[in-house]
């Protein structure tokens, strides 16, 4: 355990001999069942110092690098304690809540996976779903509701549900809450369930906000800390790729020269902009990669539709901002690619741990162009460690990347330019297109045909006499030679005259 663990007023777990397996950490036999069915024999660190505590009713502060099995750790146990009890209409029993609409329906196949030999019911809410099937569910009563802040908030201020019957609560990715904004609906929450429920809070960096909420709603927890806060998997091999520049065409053309130098069976490309996300997936696509994107102005069903692609392998290349970043579980991805250094450092942590999960290897690139040396610092000061840079075969110059997705169109705009400057060099002029010496034709016959109707126009003017419309404008302006500006005289209006009253 860290030193810092008293100064997030949490009581750090104690050290435990390694377990064997899931059957020392006090489930029962049909969660055993469903565990061994999932193909899972030993738990991961965080779950075997987790799961234990949870089922003594304490608090729990889980803090553990992403992709070592977090949600595990919290489903199991709850699973456990909803054995005993009913739920009841509107007033669900337990709570999740999750930062992003994959990572709750990724919590829900989860509870169906492990859940299944009890009897437990449970609603997902989360946007782009209808309301009445959602209100439907709440209405028969639920035993597990996994939702994100913004929809829990909406159906309670809609008068579909209640927070007061909730037993354990679940922030899971809280610092990802945090980056989203969702820290104050965060707040409210707590505040509308009772404060005798159990809390269990799982993140995988601890930023002072993060911290503040923890000793604010926690009471007396357990630390549980597993690897130091940021690092990064042991299984992953990262490396930074320079590019000349940080010009969109110079990276899209290092990206695919990276692309093509690696042994890729499945890739994730991190982008920090969903524009940049639509850019890139059709780029890849247009240039022969099996990409498409993923991000949060995506329609659900199609954002659901590409990850099920993806994890079945019928997708190759996965776009994604970072909606995908924190906590999906695809144990099989061999490769991830960060278009530029994210924002935040702490997002480096969650992208590169989308591979190398459960023990597998995998490899992490990062594009580097000259103006991201502050963002690689950051990143290299959180993790401890400078990251290698990587040879690859093929990466464009400066002027290649310039003209590499424009086909074509690059091309005539370099030949304009060489043209341009032999044309000023030579002193030379090219000989006029056949289309130019037609119109330059056009042109002087029209020219031609205006001088003569102008010859002829004063001759018109002296058979019809002087014009009043000839004459300049100041002159007409100061002639007075037409009739005067009548007033109303006698006849006055009946709306102008106005009865008044007499005084006495």
């Amino acid at each position: 355990m860290t030193d810092d663990a008293g100064a997030a007023g949490a009581e750090a777990a104690p050290e435990s001999p390694p377990i064997a397996g899931f059957d020392a950490l006090g489930l029962s036999a049909p969660v055993l069942q469903a565990i061994e069915e999932s193909g899972y024999t030993t738990p991961t660190p965080i779950q075997a110092q987790a799961i234990p505590i949870v089922l003594q009713g304490r608090d729990v502060l889980g803090i553990a690098q992403t992709g070592t099995g977090k949600t595990a750790s919290f489903t199991l146990p709850m699973i456990e304690i909803l054995s005993r009890g009913r739920a009841k209409a509107r007033m669900p029993r337990t709570l999740i809540l999750e930062p992003t609409r994959e990572l709750a329906a990724q919590v829900a196949e989860s509870f169906d996976r492990y859940g299944k030999n009890h009897k437990l019911t449970k609603a997902l809410l989360i946007g782009g779903v209808s309301f009445g099937d959602q209100d439907a569910l709440l209405m028969q009563g639920v035993d597990v509701l996994i939702a994100t802040p913004g929809r829990l908030l909406d159906h309670f201020e809609r008068g579909k549900l209640l927070l007061s019957g909730v037993q354990v609560m679940v922030v899971d990715e809280a610092d990802r809450m945090l980056d989203m904004g969702f820290i104050p609906d965060i707040e409210r929450i707590f505040k509308l369930t009772p404060f005798t429920r159990q809390t269990l809070f799982f993140s995988a960096t601890m930023p002072p906000e993060i911290t503040r909420l923890t000793e604010q709603f926690l009471s007396n927890p357990v630390r549980v800390e597993v690897s130091r806060p940021a690092s990064t998997a042991s299984t992953i091999v990262a490396k930074i790729v320079k590019v000349p520049s940080g010009d969109p065409r110079t990276r899209r053309a290092a990206l695919r020269a990276v692309l093509q130098a690696s042994e890729i069976k499945n890739g994730i490309i991190f982008c920090n902009r969903k524009s940049d996300v639509d850019v890139v997936a059709k780029s890849l696509a247009r240039h022969g990669f099996d990409a498409a994107p993923i991000h949060g102005d995506l329609d659900q069903s199609l954002r659901t539709k590409t990850l099920d692609r993806f994890r079945a392998g019928e997708l190759k290349l996965l776009v994604a901002s970072d909606v995908a970043a924190r906590g999906l579980d695809i144990p099989a991805v061999s490769h991830v690619f960060n278009y530029e250094p994210p924002r935040h450092a702490d997002d480096y942590v969650h992208r590169i741990g989308r591979t190398g999960r459960a023990g597998r290897s995998g490899e992490a690139f990062m594009l580097v162009a000259p103006e991201d040396g502050k963002s690689l610092a950051a990143i290299e000061k959180l993790t401890g460690a400078a990251i290698e840079i990587a040879e690859v075969p093929d990466l464009p110059d400066q002027a290649l990347g310039d003209r590499s997705d424009r086909g074509g169109r690059g091309r005539r705009a370099e030949e304009l330019k060489t043209e341009r400057r032999t044309r000023g060099r030579s002193g030379d002029k090219p000989e006029r297109a056949p289309r130019e010496r037609e119109e330059k034709s056009e042109r002087d016959r029209s020219s031609r045909s205006q001088d003569r109707s102008a010859e002829r126009q004063p001759e018109r003017n002296q058979e019809r006499g002087p014009s009043r419309d000839r004459e300049p404008r100041r002159e007409r302006r100061d002639r007075d030679d037409g009739p005067g500006v009548m007033g109303f005289g006698e006849d006055v209006p009946a709306f102008l005259v106005n009865a008044t009253r007499k005084k006495d």
